[in-house]
């Protein structure tokens, strides 16, 4: 594919969840700038904490040493938030500067009549993580191109399912290889699924166990310890955590659904595909909630894992601890009442 920036691009906007693919694209583009003008000067802000009046002073300002400028301004939904940037930067957008190209990256963006002016004079990008496959075809050709490993196709899987799509803990991954490997002569060194299996962490449904299993606890505390846990030590994407959630609370409403239709409980775990040490204590937890109590805990799941997507989750990782301690504490609540069935 090809790289969608080009020199000739004033303002950008970047947003998304995938860091990775937001830090690729700026990279490409300075190299793409500096072939294009010569030496380029690059400035970082901070959003959260910039002043509007100094990053356009350096957009205005010529360089004495460069030809051109990269202004990049991380945290950008916070540095446009109030009115008055907004409309300056509006104003910016209709005539840029022609020796300075913007960026605006930030992981949440409300987009506006912003995002059509610098659509104008230069690209408004969402980045966010690929499928599985896609991710699994990137991990294939970075392990050769930049860490000089061959890395088998029963490897790249198993690495997707154990870290998940976003490409930026993919190639922490890699690079962990490629050092683990380096003693090995060239030729020889080739990511295997047991190497994978011995150096990364647990898969996506191993981690969501682990966060059901704390949750159908019943224990507040243990939940939220879990969700700190994997979260600040196995660091697992906080979108794992939520989509465990949403599958537990789903498990939950169908069962108690069916349960209180007077379905017997093997029949209830053949239909929700409850195995293993799983369904005991879901179908207790179904049993005690009723359908009314589990439709709302659905319902609730799936508000999560919208508001976090569209960055209104607030600090997601707290905002987790509270869920899950909501969570469990509903979970172990006394049986539901006929009348709430």
């Amino acid at each position: 594919m090809a790289e969608p920036l080009q020199p000739s691009m004033r303002v950008v906007i970047l947003h998304g969840k995938d860091a990775f693919t937001m830090h690729e694209r700026v990279r490409r583009l300075q190299q793409a700038l500096a072939a294009a003008h010569g030496e380029v000067s690059r400035f970082d802000f901070d959003g959260a904490t910039a002043k509007l009046v100094d990053v356009l002073d350096e957009l205005r300002t010529f360089g004495l040493l460069a030809t051109h400028k990269l202004i990049v301004v991380d945290k950008a939904d916070q540095f446009v938030a109030g009115e008055e940037t907004r409309r300056a930067l509006e104003r910016y957008a209709e005539s840029p500067m022609q020796e300075a190209t913007l960026v605006l990256r930030s992981e949440a963006w409300r987009p506006g009549n912003l995002d059509k002016l610098v659509a104008k004079v230069g690209a408004v990008l969402k980045c966010e993580p690929p499928d599985a496959a896609t991710a699994a075809s990137w991990c294939g050709r970075r392990a050769e191109k930049e860490h000089a490993i061959a890395i088998d196709d029963g490897a790249v899987e198993a690495l997707v399912e154990r870290v998940g799509n976003d490409l930026a803990r993919l190639d922490t991954e890699l690079a962990k290889f490629a050092a683990y490997l380096s003693s090995e002569p060239e030729g020889k060194r080739r990511v295997t699924r047991a190497l994978v299996t011995a150096l990364t962490g647990q898969s996506r449904e191993e981690a969501a166990w682990e966060v059901q299993e704390a949750v159908l606890s019943g224990r507040s505390a243990t939940a939220i310890r879990k969700v700190r846990e994997l979260v600040e030590i196995s660091q697992a994407p906080e979108q794992l955590i939520i989509w465990s959630l949403v599958d537990l609370s789903r498990k939950l409403h169908d069962a108690a659904r069916m349960l209180a239709e007077g379905a017997p409980e093997q029949a209830v775990s053949r239909q929700v595909k409850l195995v293993g040490p799983s369904a005991a204590p879901t179908l207790r937890a179904a049993r005690a909630l009723g359908p009314r109590r589990a439709a709302k805990l659905f319902d609730d799941a799936i508000d999560l894992d919208r508001r976090s997507k569209s960055g209104l989750a607030g600090e997601l990782p707290r905002t987790l601890e509270a869920f899950v301690a909501t969570f469990s504490t509903t979970v172990s609540a006394r049986p539901a009442s006929a009348s709430s069935r």
